[in-house]
């Protein structure tokens, strides 16, 4: 299952909290079939029927079936600029 590193956590979390009329709510990974792929981020108010959960001290990432499959081993990153910009990257587990 993809981990979360704590980068991640907080990014999620500072992301989601921009929404307060989704306490539920996520971001949601939608893949594209292959770990070389671009990936599909986007703040939702729930987890589809099929999505996968993965929750990091109250982060909650959804993954389509497509991403779960293709992250299931990996880590899942993140470097917020000093403007607030955030980047997400994606790496093998240690």
């Amino acid at each position: 299952m993809l981990t979360l590193t704590d980068e991640a956590t907080t990014a999620v979390k500072t992301i989601t909290a921009q929404f307060p009329d989704a306490p539920q709510g996520g971001v949601r990974i939608e893949g594209a079939g292959s770990p070389e792929s671009q990936f599909a981020l986007s703040v939702v108010d729930a987890p589809e029927a099929n999505d996968a959960v993965v929750e990091s001290a109250g982060a909650r990432v959804f993954l389509d079936a497509d991403a779960a499959a293709v992250l299931d081993d990996r880590v899942l990153d993140a470097q917020i600029d000093p403007q607030g910009s955030v980047q997400f990257a994606v790496t093998t587990a240690a």
